[in-house]
């Protein structure tokens, strides 16, 4: 057998009862198991007897999408067998991957969580949060900067030498602050005045423009000025590029809740030699490190794209991340994208219901931000 192209309806009934077991269990399966498995759901493939269901195994398993693990006689899914189940539970006749399928008790904790919750910022805070108690994973919640987020207010307040604190409002009501350090900005530090003409100049000349076109316009006017004006802009620019850096235009804030389950019970095993425990402290460096989550999340997810998406190969862009799976989709409120939300977890996660999470919070994250402003 060539490849998962030529499994037959049989060998793909006993794979998803493999997978879903060991899912539950974190167990290797054995071929009476799945007799025992294929009888509770009325599947084509009842009748066959744990002889036929071991041989199929053994083609499943030259097919790359069973191994044994140690002398044990049951089998586990490859990484291949999870991409497989998850594209199975998203197509056919009756997909089992839809937000509307989410069980009205997840769906109420949903909803019960967000109530009285004000603002974007305290809203995609809330959502890791959600999806980390829900999925037993790493909730991750990401606000994008948008085209439409309008510069409202920023203000500048000097907090040492050197060093000052810039808080940035805008039109959405998004409030981002940042300590900046002055090194690089002149030959001598900005005082309490020119912090002041700063923000002054900034808010007369550019309340109401995108950030983007704030950080173009400041350039071009620095080209043709020549004069004392134009310390005056540089000085400006270079706090503006600090305060909101190129780098944030893609990516603003980053909230992720539950590392604490990377270590839990569900995975029990999966991290259990000294090796496996060094590795997990490089998961969670990364984890921690969240311009590493921003660059993970842009690399595989398309803000255009309508649906979620499980990516399994996270470790192409973060070797620390082998093992764990991405589930991911991006929210949008009045059809223009608000950012990314998701989960991290290990390959034997609950794909259904975390999907179906994701794609919940994703799809009434418009709803939701009504409510909470």
């Amino acid at each position: 057998m060539a490849g998962a192209e030529r499994v037959t309806a049989r060998q793909r009934a006993i794979l998803t009862a493999i997978t879903e077991s060991y899912i539950e269990n974190g167990e290797p399966v054995g071929s009476s198991r799945v007799v025992e498995l294929l009888g509770r759901i009325g599947d084509g493939a009842v009748g066959v007897s744990p002889a036929t269901v071991r041989n199929e195994m053994v083609e499943l398993a030259e097919a790359g999408l069973l191994e044994q693990p140690h002398t044990s006689a049951g089998r586990v899914p490859t990484a291949r067998a999870f991409r497989m189940y998850v594209e199975s539970l998203s197509g056919g006749a009756n997909p089992r991957v839809d937000a509307g399928r989410l069980s009205l008790e997840s769906r109420q904790q949903i909803d019960l969580s967000f109530a009285g919750v004000a603002g974007t910022d305290a809203l995609l805070q809330r959502t890791s949060h959600v999806l980390a108690t829900l999925s037993s994973g790493v909730g991750v919640a990401i606000a994008a900067v948008t085209e439409g987020d309008l510069l409202e207010h920023v203000h500048f307040s000097k907090l040492a030498a050197r060093r000052v604190l810039a808080v940035v409002v805008t039109k959405s009501g998004l409030v981002r602050d940042r300590v900046l350090a002055l090194d690089g900005i002149g030959d001598t530090d900005l005082s309490v005045r020119e912090l002041e003409m700063a923000a002054n100049f900034l808010n007369e000349n550019f309340r109401g423009w995108s950030v983007e076109r704030v950080r173009a316009e400041v350039g071009r006017m620095i080209e043709r000025e020549q004069n004392e004006y134009q310390r005056m802009l540089s000085s400006v620019q270079a706090l503006w590029v600090k305060a909101v850096p190129e780098t944030d235009v893609a990516v603003r804030t980053v909230y992720v809740e539950g590392v604490a389950n990377l270590i839990g019970s569900q995975i029990g095993g999966q991290f259990g030699s000294p090796e496996d425990r060094e590795r997990l402290r490089d998961v969670l460096m990364a984890l921690e490190a969240k311009q590493r989550l921003v660059e993970l999340l842009n690399a595989y997810i398309d803000a255009r794209q309508e649906s979620v998406r499980v990516v399994f190969d996270l470790s192409e862009q973060a070797p620390e991340m082998a093992g764990l799976v991405l589930i991911a989709a991006p929210a949008r409120m009045a059809g223009e994208n608000r950012g990314t939300v998701g989960v991290i977890g290990p390959k034997r996660m609950h794909y259904e219901n975390t999907m179906n999470a994701v794609g919940y919070i994703a799809n009434v994250f418009d709803r939701m931000l009504h409510l909470a402003e």
